[in-house]
Formats: structure tokens, C-alpha cells, sequence
């Protein structure tokens, strides 16, 4: 096959991913000098379009960045003004009083987020600073230059369902830069092939997720309290899978409902989704929503693993940012402060590197500031309370990992070391035979929807006349080996319906709905035998979240 042609542009620094990490990183570049040349590569529609987040967010990130933040119009509108914390039975629940816990669980300070919109007005003032941002272009490849990663293939358009040329075939562009900076959120699939090609993840644990999914409402006014921050752990997830809720008050009585389940349960048979909308039912929860509408619908994968998951961030040519690595405070609920002082980080060493004439290094400067800066001192306190809720359930990881917070917290120890997560997600699926199935109550329409009712509600497109984006790398693993095996769980654990089990000609055949998918990467993370290849669509396709 001939090799394509394309043009090429060179850069100082090329940026894949319009997020909080990207984005930083841009604006700190062009901070440090006006003429150095920066792009940011989104593969969203728009910025902000395939932003999914809580978001309670701690604005040290903003302050070390723009300190100037309120009076540039940063859309921080609503603070924190009640943290409350719930365990939840069927038909009760137990409020957790905040006083035994550590100061990090905190809130006072931090202020309720539209991340979308957050990372909208981050674009803004990147843009006005110089920096060329693309929406719209998906980067499906790595440019190596012999060890080094060179730069990037963005905005390849027009093939065929079979991979061949179309009649409207667009090579795209190669976008080289003296550093490339993967900042694509959760299980990039650029940040993939880099942390297998030059085995980054060598000596550390495997990252750990979890599944979020959110939905948008606007209540009744007379319930709604804006400001009020309310998290739930317990039913209905029970002893099935960890995970918990957000119910987060912000502005214009709307509410962000959320629900998280850990993608290391056992049991084939937990569906995620359902558990979500079984969750609403909850006599506390059901009555604020109630006269209610739900608005807006999406999921995404949070990386969980913490400070002894993050993998080596830095090969020749490449730094990984942000959730590329994995910086979310687990207890917290929070990534996107470090996600920023991650791109601040990588944009200095950057720019000294460039200063002294280097380009295409490792650049070891970023690394050892985040494992030995803020970031690092904030994900090293709480490291342990994820392993210990995968070892030992709920109720035992709640008293031992809030004591093993307050050591940390008072004496900079942990009577429990740092302790490994052990299994992949994937490898902690338990066998069909194992388990039984479990009876989910059918949604009623008003306070739960089914999946591709939601689905709608994320406005989610795709070009249909395009490969399949999610690939197999053997088509007949799902049906032969998966299916028999654990009951096919890619049914289940999808937030979105894009994977069937139907008959056909009285066989089961695997079908795959990409047109559906909200680019959560669950699939590529929880596929029991690895066979699922989460690989990015044409630029511009996906969800396109409003204010998620």
C-alpha cells in the first residue's frame, strides 16, 4: 500500500486534548514566552464538547495559573456552601456527621462547575494569548522520528466502513513539534501506545477505574439550595460493586446527579447504568427530583488508581498530562486541580528544555515536579484508601482509610505503607457460572430512562458511513470465548448501548452500535479478554455535552 502524503506544520509544542491539562499547559507556555508556537488539537466539535466531570472544583490549579481568575470572568459562579454524606439503605439513610472526617474532605473554598464551560473560557484565554486551538481534530496517530515521538496525524477524514479511501478521502495534516503533550483524559488511546511502546508502566500498579455517569436536572425551585453538595455511598450497589453518588445544587435550579460504580466488580452480571437509575429511586433522592426534567445525559471513565498507578509520564519527545497518567483524589472526588498544575508543570519544563536548546528529550524536570510537588503530597495521603475498599468492602475502609487520611494528614505516615491494587479491572471479572444474575427494575420514564432514550439527551453523532472506531482485534472472541465465559458483559457495562448480543439465523451474534458511543472508554478498560480497542473516530463526532 502506498504511504499517504501529507502536509506537515512544525510547532514548538504540540497539544492533543482541549482539557484542563491541555489547556494549562498552552496558556503557561505562552506565559512564559508570547512567541513560542503552541496548538491544541480537540477532537470535540468545540471545546468543552466531550468535557465530562462532577465538578466540585478546588481552585488552586486556577490560582497558580491565572491568579487573576474572578476578574477575567472565570465561570466559578456558585461556591460550596453545605457538604453533606450520606450511607444509603433501600428505604433510609444515615448522614455521616463532618467532623471526624480529615480537613482534605473539606469543600469550604471550592465551588460547583460546569467543566465544559470551565474549559470553554480556558480556550478563550489560551486563544488570546496565541495559541492556535483546533476543535474537530481527532489524532489517530503517532509520528516517530527513530526513538522519538516527532508529532501527530490530525484530521484524517473520508474513509470507507472497510478503511479504504473514500471519494472525499482528506490525509490530514502532520503537526510535529520539538514536544508533544498527551493530555486526552482518561485512557487516551495515544497515551496507550506510548505507555506500552516504551513500558512506562513497568514497577508500578495497574491504573484502577471507575465508571461516572451524570445527568443534568432542573427541579422544582422550592427544593432546590444552591450550593449544597451531597455524596451517598451504600445502596444500591451493596456488596455487588464500590462506587457512590453526587447530587451537586449549582446555579438556575439545576442539579448535577451522578453515579459512580468502581470497574473492578466481580460479578459479569452488575450493569452500571441500571444501578445508576436504580439509585434515583431512593426515597431521599426521588423525592428532590420529583416535578423535575432531566436535560442532559453522559459518562465517562475516572481513573482511581492513584499516586502508586501513575505510570512514567515522560518518554523522548512526549510528556503524558493529567488523567493521561491518573491524578484523581479518589476520596476527594477531584483530578481537575492536578489535571492543571500538571500542564502548568510540563509547559515549564518544556519551555527550560526549548530555553536550552533541547528538543525531543524526556523531560524529566515535569516528572519529578509532579511526583515531587503538590500533586504528589496531595494523591500520597489519601493512597490507600482505594485498595482498601477493593480489599475489604465498605464499612471497614471507611474507619481505616479515615484514619490511615488523619496520619498522613497530622504525621506524614501510613500505618499501612503503601498498599497495591493487584488485579487489572478487566482480569477482577469473575466468571457467568459464579454468579447470579441480577433482576434490575425496568425504568419508569419519569425519575429513570432507559439507555438510548438518555443516550439522546448527549446529543452523541456519528458519520455512520466511517470505520467502526471501536475495533476487535479478534472478531471471533465475544461470541466463542466471552459469551460463554461471562455472559458477555460489554452488554452491561456500557453506559450507552452500543454493544448487542442478538440472534441471528438461531446463533448469537455480537453487534456494535458505534454510533452511539459517548467515548467513555469502559470497553477498552473492562473487556475481560483485552479484545475491545477503544481507537479515536473522525474529528468532530462523539457526544456534544452542553455544560457537562
Amino acid at each position: 500500500m502506498a504511504e499517504i502524503e501529507r502536509e506537515s506544520m512544525d510547532y514548538d509544542v504540540v497539544i492533543v486534548g482541549a482539557g484542563p491539562a491541555g489547556l494549562s499547559a498552552a496558556i503557561r507556555l505562552k506565559q512564559l514566552d508570547a512567541d513560542l508556537n503552541v496548538v491544541v488539537l480537540e477532537k470535540g466539535s468545540e471545546v468543552g464538547a466531550h468535557i465530562l466531570s462532577g465538578a466540585v472544583l478546588d481552585p488552586c490549579g486556577l490560582d497558580a495559573l491565572i491568579p487573576d481568575w474572578k476578574e477575567k470572568g472565570a465561570p466559578l459562579n456558585v461556591p460550596v456552601t453545605k457538604d453533606n454524606f450520606y450511607i444509603l439503605g433501600e428505604a433510609g439513610s444515615l448522614r455521616v456527621p463532618n467532623f471526624p472526617m480529615p480537613p482534605l474532605m473539606n469543600n469550604h473554598g471550592n465551588y460547583i462547575v460546569s467543566m465544559g464551560n470551565v474549559c470553554r473560557w480556558m480556550a478563550e484565554q489560551a486563544e488570546a494569548l496565541g495559541v492556535e486551538v483546533f476543535p474537530g481534530m481527532a489524532c489517530s496517530e503517532l509520528v516517530y522520528e527513530g526513538d522519538r515521538v516527532k508529532g501527530v496525524v490530525a484530521g484524517e477524514f473520508g474513509r470507507n466502513p472497510d478503511g479504504t479511501q473514500g471519494d472525499g478521502y482528506e490525509p490530514g495534516m502532520v503537526l510535529n513539534g520539538k514536544y508533544v503533550f498527551l493530555s486526552e483524559g482518561v485512557r487516551g488511546s495515544l497515551a496507550k501506545e506510548v505507555i506500552g511502546k516504551y513500558g512506562l508502566a513497568e514497577g508500578h500498579e495497574p491504573q484502577k477505574y471507575g465508571l461516572g455517569m451524570k445527568e443534568i436536572w432542573e427541579i422544582d425551585p422550592a427544593k432546590h439550595r444552591e450550593g449544597t453538595v451531597t455524596h451517598t455511598m451504600g445502596w444500591p450497589l451493596g456488596g455487588n460493586a464500590g462506587g457512590g453518588s453526587f447530587i451537586y445544587h449549582l446555579e438556575n435550579n439545576q442539579v448535577y446527579v451522578g453515579f459512580v460504580v468502581h470497574l473492578n466488580y466481580r460479578n459479569p452480571y452488575v450493569f452500571p447504568y441500571m444501578e445508576f437509575q436504580r439509585f434515583k429511586h431512593h426515597p431521599m433522592v426521588a423525592e428532590l427530583l420529583k416535578g423535575g426534567k432531566r436535560v442532559a445525559y453522559g459518562a465517562r471513565a475516572i481513573s482511581e488508581g492513584g499516586y502508586q498507578s501513575m505510570p512514567r509520564m515522560v518518554a523522548p519527545g512526549v510528556a503524558l498530562l493529567g488523567c493521561s497518567v491518573g491524578m484523581v483524589n479518589v476520596p476527594r472526588i477531584k483530578g481537575n486541580h492536578n489535571a492543571m498544575l500538571s500542564g502548568k508543570a510540563a509547559a515549564e519544563a518544556a519551555w527550560e528544555a526549548i530555553q536550552a536548546g533541547r528538543e525531543g528529550d524526556e523531560l524529566s524536570a515535569y516528572e519529578e515536579e509532579v511526583r515531587g510537588g503538590a500533586i504528589g503530597a496531595d494523591l500520597k495521603k489519601v493512597r490507600n484508601v482505594k485498595p482498601m475498599w477493593s480489599k475489604w468492602g465498605l464499612w471497614p475502609s471507611l474507619g481505616l482509610g479515615g484514619l490511615d487520611m488523619w496520619t498522613n494528614n497530622l504525621f506524614g505516615f501510613s500505618l499501612f505503607g503503601t498498599m497495591k491494587h493487584g488485579k487489572t479491572d478487566a482480569e477482577a471479572t469473575g466468571l457467568a457460572a459464579d454468579h447470579a444474575p441480577i433482576d434490575y427494575p425496568k425504568p419508569d420514564g419519569k425519575l429513570s430512562f432507559d439507555r438510548l432514550t438518555n443516550v439522546s439527551f448527549s446529543m452523541t453523532n456519528h458519520e455512520e458511513s466511517q470505520p467502526c472506531h471501536l475495533k476487535l482485534k479478534d472478531p471471533a472472541v465475544p461470541i466463542s470465548f466471552t459469551l460463554p465465559k461471562y455472559a458477555e458483559p460489554a452488554q452491561r457495562y456500557c453506559p450507552a448501548g452500543v454493544y448487542e448480543v442478538v440472534e441471528k439465523d438461531g446463533k448469537p451474534e455480537f453487534v456494535i452500535n458505534f454510533q452511539n458511543c459517548v467515548h467513555c472508554k469502559t470497553c477498552d478498560i473492562k473487556d475481560p479478554p483485552q479484545n475491545i480497542n477503544w481507537t479515536v473516530p473522525q474529528g468532530g463526532d462523539g457526544p456534544n455535552y452542553p455544560n457537562m
